[in-house]
Protein backbone atom coordinates (compact mmCIF):
# COMPACT_ATOMS: atom_id res chain seq x y z
CA UNK A 1 0.00 0.00 0.00
CA UNK A 2 1.06 3.52 -0.80
CA UNK A 3 0.73 5.06 2.81
CA UNK A 4 0.69 8.84 3.03
CA UNK A 5 1.43 10.70 6.41
CA UNK A 6 -2.04 11.50 6.31
CA UNK A 7 -3.02 8.16 5.62
CA UNK A 8 -1.28 6.78 8.64
CA UNK A 9 -2.57 9.40 10.94
CA UNK A 10 -5.91 8.38 9.81
CA UNK A 11 -5.20 4.78 10.40
CA UNK A 12 -3.91 5.80 13.80
CA UNK A 13 -6.78 7.75 15.06
CA UNK A 14 -9.43 5.02 13.54
CA UNK A 15 -7.58 2.59 15.85
CA UNK A 16 -7.92 4.19 19.10
CA UNK A 17 -9.08 2.01 21.79
CA UNK A 18 -11.91 1.95 24.46
CA UNK A 19 -9.41 0.00 26.95
CA UNK A 20 -6.16 -2.54 27.00
CA UNK A 21 -5.79 -4.42 29.56
CA UNK A 22 -3.56 -7.53 30.18
CA UNK A 23 -6.25 -9.71 29.16
CA UNK A 24 -6.27 -7.62 26.10
CA UNK A 25 -2.39 -7.74 25.12
CA UNK A 26 -2.72 -11.62 25.54
CA UNK A 27 -5.71 -11.30 22.98
CA UNK A 28 -4.12 -9.01 20.61
CA UNK A 29 -0.84 -11.13 20.45
CA UNK A 30 -2.75 -14.50 20.38
CA UNK A 31 -4.63 -12.94 17.30
CA UNK A 32 -0.93 -11.76 15.61
CA UNK A 33 0.45 -15.13 15.90
CA UNK A 34 -2.80 -16.95 14.65
CA UNK A 35 -2.06 -14.53 11.41
CA UNK A 36 1.43 -15.54 11.24
CA UNK A 37 0.94 -19.15 11.97
CA UNK A 38 -1.64 -19.30 9.01
CA UNK A 39 0.49 -17.63 6.90
CA UNK A 40 3.46 -19.66 7.79
CA UNK A 41 5.56 -15.88 8.66
CA UNK A 42 8.81 -15.94 10.46
CA UNK A 43 7.63 -12.99 12.83
CA UNK A 44 8.26 -12.38 16.34
CA UNK A 45 5.95 -9.81 17.99
CA UNK A 46 5.67 -7.72 21.21
CA UNK A 47 3.09 -6.02 22.96
CA UNK A 48 4.05 -3.10 26.23
CA UNK A 49 2.18 -1.39 28.47
CA UNK A 50 3.40 1.20 30.61
CA UNK A 51 6.78 0.20 30.00
CA UNK A 52 5.96 -3.45 30.92
CA UNK A 53 6.17 -6.39 28.21
CA UNK A 54 2.83 -8.03 28.44
CA UNK A 55 3.11 -10.12 25.14
CA UNK A 56 6.26 -11.83 23.59
CA UNK A 57 6.16 -14.26 20.95
CA UNK A 58 9.24 -15.96 18.19
CA UNK A 59 8.52 -18.02 15.67
CA UNK A 60 10.96 -20.40 14.48
CA UNK A 61 13.13 -18.93 11.91
CA UNK A 62 13.09 -15.64 13.92
CA UNK A 63 16.25 -15.16 15.37
CA UNK A 64 17.42 -12.29 18.74
CA UNK A 65 17.77 -9.41 16.18
CA UNK A 66 14.55 -9.56 15.35
CA UNK A 67 13.98 -9.05 19.44
CA UNK A 68 16.34 -5.74 18.73
CA UNK A 69 14.33 -4.74 15.92
CA UNK A 70 11.40 -5.24 18.34
CA UNK A 71 12.99 -2.85 20.35
CA UNK A 72 13.73 -0.20 18.70
CA UNK A 73 10.53 -0.22 17.02
CA UNK A 74 8.52 -0.06 20.04
CA UNK A 75 11.12 2.54 21.61
CA UNK A 76 10.47 4.77 18.25
CA UNK A 77 6.64 4.33 18.66
CA UNK A 78 6.76 5.71 22.96
CA UNK A 79 8.87 8.20 22.31
CA UNK A 80 6.68 10.30 19.19
CA UNK A 81 3.24 8.54 19.71
CA UNK A 82 3.38 7.49 16.14
CA UNK A 83 3.93 4.16 14.04
CA UNK A 84 7.05 3.61 13.21
CA UNK A 85 5.83 3.45 9.57
CA UNK A 86 4.26 7.12 10.07
CA UNK A 87 8.12 8.16 11.48
CA UNK A 88 10.17 6.49 8.95
CA UNK A 89 7.89 8.52 5.96
CA UNK A 90 8.18 11.55 7.71
CA UNK A 91 11.60 11.18 8.28
CA UNK A 92 11.80 10.32 4.65
CA UNK A 93 10.09 13.17 3.54
CA UNK A 94 12.22 15.77 5.64
CA UNK A 95 15.11 14.11 4.57
CA UNK A 96 16.22 13.67 7.82
CA UNK A 97 16.72 10.72 10.41
CA UNK A 98 16.29 10.08 14.05
CA UNK A 99 19.74 10.75 15.08
CA UNK A 100 20.62 13.44 12.63
CA UNK A 101 17.02 15.10 13.69
CA UNK A 102 16.04 14.15 17.58
CA UNK A 103 19.62 13.19 18.39
CA UNK A 104 18.49 9.58 19.32
CA UNK A 105 20.96 7.16 19.44
CA UNK A 106 20.30 4.48 16.34
CA UNK A 107 20.87 1.25 18.43
CA UNK A 108 17.98 2.05 20.54
CA UNK A 109 15.72 3.34 17.94
CA UNK A 110 14.56 2.78 14.85
CA UNK A 111 12.44 4.15 12.27
CA UNK A 112 11.62 0.83 10.32
CA UNK A 113 7.53 0.15 10.08
CA UNK A 114 6.12 -2.56 12.22
CA UNK A 115 5.22 -0.68 15.61
CA UNK A 116 2.16 0.73 16.38
CA UNK A 117 0.94 2.91 19.53
CA UNK A 118 -1.56 1.51 21.48
CA UNK A 119 -4.31 4.64 21.98
CA UNK A 120 -6.79 4.58 24.70
CA UNK A 121 -9.63 7.06 23.98
CA UNK A 122 -9.26 10.02 26.21
CA UNK A 123 -6.33 8.72 27.82
CA UNK A 124 -3.61 8.74 25.37
CA UNK A 125 -1.27 6.54 24.71
CA UNK A 126 -0.58 3.36 26.74
CA UNK A 127 1.84 1.25 24.77
CA UNK A 128 2.86 -0.02 21.20
CA UNK A 129 2.44 -3.47 19.63
CA UNK A 130 5.24 -4.22 16.96
CA UNK A 131 6.04 -7.43 14.56
CA UNK A 132 9.43 -7.56 13.08
CA UNK A 133 10.40 -10.59 10.38
CA UNK A 134 9.20 -9.35 7.17
CA UNK A 135 9.19 -5.70 5.19
CA UNK A 136 8.39 -2.85 7.76
CA UNK A 137 5.60 -2.05 5.64
CA UNK A 138 4.08 -5.99 6.13
CA UNK A 139 5.29 -5.50 9.87
CA UNK A 140 2.96 -2.94 9.95
CA UNK A 141 0.15 -4.23 7.79
CA UNK A 142 -0.03 -7.79 9.93
CA UNK A 143 -0.30 -5.11 13.35
CA UNK A 144 -2.53 -3.16 12.05
CA UNK A 145 -4.73 -5.82 10.89
CA UNK A 146 -5.16 -7.76 14.53
CA UNK A 147 -5.40 -4.35 15.48
CA UNK A 148 -8.44 -3.91 13.44
CA UNK A 149 -9.57 -7.46 14.49
CA UNK A 150 -9.36 -6.66 18.24
CA UNK A 151 -11.05 -3.28 18.14
CA UNK A 152 -13.72 -4.54 16.00
CA UNK A 153 -16.91 -3.95 18.61
CA UNK A 154 -18.65 -7.81 19.60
Amino acid sequence: MDYTLESLLAQEASLALDHFSNDDAWALGSALVALARSRRLPIAVSIVRGGQRLFHYAAPGTTHDNDLWLERKLATVLHFGHSSLYVERKLLEQGSSLQGKYGLDPAAYVAAGGAFPLVIAGTGLVGGAAVSGLKGEEDHDLVVEALREFARPS
